[in-house]
């Protein structure tokens, strides 16, 4: 179990690519409107993590996946449900409470998902109640304002027999020609003891951020790359130091003119040093 509290900064970039669209604007990238930085959900993030466990950690016990593609969630809440609660009669006094708490402990134990970011189980006939995840995630914001293009690609086919004569088909893409962007992050030590998450999962987790942009290549996404990730090591579970003054410990800077098109156009430091390797841990009492 972890007995320490952890925070941490992490950058990554997107070069051609539209990081993170919003469905409700056309699949645009997501911007904030009055500053024009660009934004990536933290559930964006989440899916990466979790897209990446799926692959690595496939078929190995306590990994599995709750919220992924085409799953039905009651189903697996049911199953868990079944698994621990076979012969209870949830009419007795405080039995279907008992009932709820056995069966959240085994999604805890069967999903990393849920030990790790925590799951509302509530949904159906035979709930596990909520779990709030000791990992929490902002949005991430990039370091500067992006520029936001717009591209016409056409298709020689077309998809209606109506439209066969035409000849081709016009569609939008969107890209950001580049941007930095920069996350913040949570581990609570008291959440993580109540959801059985542990110092390896916690190390996969370290290992997801690492590499889960080079399981999830895609057109659509441009060149995405995991930058530069501090991690804050308290010595103690409650910690002694605000989040906010560590976080401002690290700083981005610019190190060229003109528009920003790569990684090399910036430094980033910590405590006004540079560092080489991706992850830096910093002890924290």
């Amino acid at each position: 179990m972890l007995d320490k509290r952890y925070d941490f900064v992490f950058y990554f970039d997107v070069q051609d690519g539209n990081p993170n669209g919003d469905p409700d604007a056309g699949n645009l990238p997501r911007v904030d409107v009055e500053t024009g930085a660009g934004l990536v959900t933290d559930v964006c993030l989440k899916r990466k993590v979790r897209n990446y466990i799926q692959v690595v950690k496939q078929n190995e016990a306590g990994y599995d996946i709750f919220v992924k593609e085409k799953a039905v969630l009651n189903n697996a809440i049911d199953a868990a449900w079944g698994e621990v609660n076979q012969s209870v009669d949830i009419k007795a006094k405080g039995a279907k409470q008992s009932a709820e708490n056995k069966a959240k402990k085994r999604m805890c134990e069967n999903f990393y998902d849920v030990r790790a970011f925590g799951a509302v189980m509530t949904t159906g006939d035979k709930g596990a109640g909520q779990v709030r995840g000791p990992i929490q995630l902002t949005f991430a914001r990039s370091v500067e304002p992006v520029v936001i293009s717009e591209h016409s690609i056409t298709r020689m086919a077309v998809t209606n027999e109506k439209d066969i004569d035409k000849e081709r088909t016009i569609g939008r893409k969107f890209t950001i020609p580049y941007g930095l962007y920069r996350t913040h992050g949570f581990i609570s030590a008291f959440l993580a003891n109540q959801t059985g998450f542990s110092e390896d999962d916690l190390s996969v987790f370290w290992e997801a951020l690492e590499q889960m942009f080079e399981l999830d290549h895609s057109a659509a996404r441009g060149l995405m790359s995991a930058r530069k990730l501090v991690i804050f090591e308290h010595a103690m579970p409650l910690g002694k130091v605000p989040a906010h003054s560590l976080f401002e410990k690290v700083s981005c800077e610019r190190v060229t003119e003109g528009p920003a098109r790569s990684f090399m156009d910036y430094r980033i430091t910590l405590d006004g040093q540079d560092f080489r390797e991706f992850k830096k841990i910093v002890g924290v009492r």
